[in-house]
């Protein structure tokens, strides 16, 4: 089956440090962290060591092209057009829905599908936090009253 790289968060990582982390491991590849794209959430999953399991879908940047896959992650690793992953049978479902979206977003804009990270000020002083969410226009950032 094909399916994009993945793995396990290490304590305190952050999501888009797991996935560039998690893509070099398997693929060899560097990489950026552009957004989120999609969360799933399952329960009961046999291999969540009993706990609600969260899979969360970055989309990322290459920097490098040469694959140097792990054999013993992988099987195969090879780059594919997202039109042929779209149409292929040989995958899971979440990574043919995936493939649509990437393809919507190269087509129609991926202001449309991604969520994108802003660092905050948290409540503690000197901390910061990340929020995931839907590109801001500008203008709404610094706006106090809506008219």
């Amino acid at each position: 089956m094909w399916k994009f790289p993945g793995g396990l968060s290490e304590p305190g990582e952050d999501i888009g440090d797991t996935a560039v982390r998690e893509v070099f491991e398997e693929t060899g590849i560097k990489s950026e962290f552009r957004s989120l794209l999609s969360i799933r959430q399952q329960h009961t999953n046999p291999g969540a060591f009993g706990k609600s399991d969260m899979y969360i879908i970055c989309r990322l940047q290459p920097c490098s092209f040469t694959i140097n896959f792990c054999q013993h992650e992988c099987l195969r690793c090879e780059w594919m057009d997202l039109n042929d992953l779209v149409k292929t049978e040989n995958t899971t479902p979440i990574t043919s829905r995936v493939a649509r979206l990437l393809l919507y977003g190269y087509r129609e804009g991926f202001d449309k599908i991604d969520l994108t990270m802003e660092e905050l000020p948290a409540v503690y002083t000197g901390l910061f936090y990340k929020l995931y969410h839907r590109k801001l226009p500008d203008k709404y950032k610094t706006m106090t009253l809506m008219d």
